[in-house]
């Protein structure tokens, strides 16, 4: 199913987010060994670095990385938008409990077609969540039209490893042991099953860099974390800013 386009992948990959939203968290702790929680606070931190005004993060899931923007003194308000109303039950409650809830506003809407007006935002992010658009170019290019000239565009996401060792050692992991504890603990292993294949079928980390540029991002940049299996790019609207310290 991970090869699906369009519609039918966006119906397929709700349905999928539907079932295991109760465990969503708890499976990401243990596929990760918690490493998410880190990356996330990455993400938001150089979402926000030298930016001023509102945020948003694009599917945001149960709304870790849009409540880490929301710490950011340099940002006004934080929107968390999500396609499933699940998940964005889930962010607003854990906004509340980190007493948050007055500085962000938890939304459904549809990636590919935001509610937003251009440049309205300083930033945007999207952890873990574009390789499961039905039009990944769509998605970003929406991002871009709601950030303003010089805003920041921040994406966390799962990337095929690079051929070697470390790709061979990894993937059996990946493709036999995460559909296991998908079935174990959240009941699911149809939807962990989607997970490595996905990954797949989505860009290589330097062909997604070269993807942002091709829609208008400028001084895109990316850096591997969890042994080279997530990419975080980073890319700017619009303007040419002085780079960061990534490789």
């Amino acid at each position: 199913m991970a090869e699906l386009q369009g519609a039918e992948k966006q119906r397929y990959v709700a349905n999928l987010f539907s079932r295991i939203s109760g465990r969503y968290d708890l499976m990401n702790d243990l596929m990760t060994l918690g490493m998410h929680r880190r990356w996330k606070k990455q993400t938001a931190e150089l979402a926000s670095q030298g930016q001023n005004g509102m945020a948003i993060d694009v599917s945001c899931g149960t709304g870790d990385i849009a409540i880490e923007l929301a710490f950011k003194p340099n940002i006004e308000h934080t929107v968390g938008l999500d396609l499933l109303n699940e998940m964005v039950t889930t962010a607003d409650t854990k906004a509340k409990a980190a007493h948050k809830s007055t500085s962000i506003t938890m939304m459904t809407g549809d990636a590919l077609s935001l509610p937003f007006s251009n440049d309205s935002f300083a930033c945007a992010t999207a952890g873990f969540s574009l390789r499961n658009m039905p039009s990944i170019e769509k998605a970003v290019s929406e991002m871009i039209r709601v950030i303003k000239p010089g805003g920041r565009v921040v994406i966390l996401e799962l990337s095929p490893m690079d051929r070697g060792i470390k790709s061979v050692l990894f993937r059996p992991i990946f493709h036999g042991i995460v559909p296991l504890i998908g079935r174990l603990v959240a009941g699911d292993r149809s939807a962990y099953s989607y997970l490595p294949k996905s990954v797949d079928y989505f860009y290589e980390a330097t062909h997604l860099a070269e993807m942002l540029s091709a829609l208008g991002l400028e001084m895109v940049q990316f850096k591997r974390l969890g042994f080279g299996t997530v990419a975080m790019p980073v890319s700017y609207t619009h303007l040419t800013l002085p780079t960061s310290d990534l490789v």
